[in-house]
């Protein structure tokens, strides 16, 4: 492992008009940073010049740079795969030109990397939406490439072994993973584990979330505390130790309010008692 650089803990922050979005979280002991944005509007000069002047600001490192897009999104597996990233045909020219102009906001703020769900990859490579969507990916990702950041895929919606044929299949050298804890089991997909055996050279850093998996065919598993559900965090920091993991430990948690504030804190603490555990001799 590279002792010169670690797993560190954050915490994704949201980009939002007049509010530096990481001065909470360097008050809560924390020094990175994912930020996020669906506000294709925010994503300009005079945004990204206050965004690295924030980061200065609060001392925090930045972690990568997720984007969203326009359009109906579903957040389950019955509508979702007609509507998520860039699989539905409908959508997917108009998310194509937003995400590169998110790969320039990217650049713009010293990101090292364009995050983003590509939604819901057909399984069959010989299934005509599956190149088209591959197809789409590499417009972005070759876009990103050119600016000198990386594309990152935020694992989930697709299954890994899917995934992988994405990343092996475009054969760019800037492609990675953001590997989300909870994702595969809110979607029904796997678990994080097994998809660290498939994806884990690719795996640049981590959404650290944890769910439930899905009650019936139509809805969402249910998201919960880090350490609450079926997600197997003392297997992923030791599977994480053993890949020589140095990324990310971002912590997600989709609420809002004094109680996510809590729950974060109890994560942090969660991790940090596992990477003593777990940290090599």
């Amino acid at each position: 492992m590279d002792e010169t650089r670690k797993m560190e803990i954050g915490v994704l922050a949201m980009l939002r008009e007049g509010t530096n979005p990481f001065l909470p979280i360097a008050e809560l002991g924390l020094k990175t940073a994912q930020l996020q944005s669906w506000n294709i509007n925010l994503l300009t000069e005079e945004t990204a010049k206050k965004t690295v002047k924030d980061l200065k600001e609060s001392g925090i490192r930045l972690a990568g740079f997720w984007c969203g897009y326009s359009g109906r999104i579903v957040w389950n597996s019955y509508h979702g795969p007609e509507t998520c990233g860039l699989v539905p045909r409908d959508l997917r020219e108009r998310r194509v030109a937003e995400l590169k102009r998110g790969a320039e906001f990217a650049k713009m703020i010293d990101a090292p990397a364009l995050i983003t769900h590509c939604g819901f990859i057909p399984e069959c490579p010989c299934d005509p939406l599956y190149t088209e969507t591959v197809n789409a990916i590499y417009d972005v990702a070759i876009y990103c490439h050119k600016l000198g950041i990386g594309f990152w895929f935020e694992s989930g919606q697709e299954t890994p072994l899917t995934l992988l044929r994405v990343i092996e299949d475009l054969g760019l050298p800037n492609l990675g993973v953001n590997l989300d804890t909870a994702n595969l089991l809110l979607y029904g997909r796997g678990n994080p584990v097994d998809a660290l055996e498939i994806l884990g050279k690719h795996v640049r850093n981590l959404h650290v979330k944890d769910g439930l998996h899905p009650e019936n065919s139509r809805v969402l598993g249910k998201e919960v505390p880090v350490g609450e559900g079926k997600a197997d965090f003392d297997k992923i920091i030791k599977k994480l130790y053993d890949l020589n993991f140095t990324g990310e430990l971002t912590i997600e948690r989709e609420i809002s309010g004094p109680q996510q504030t809590a729950d974060i804190l109890k994560a942090k603490a969660y991790l940090e008692e596992l990477l003593k555990k777990h940290a090599p001799a």
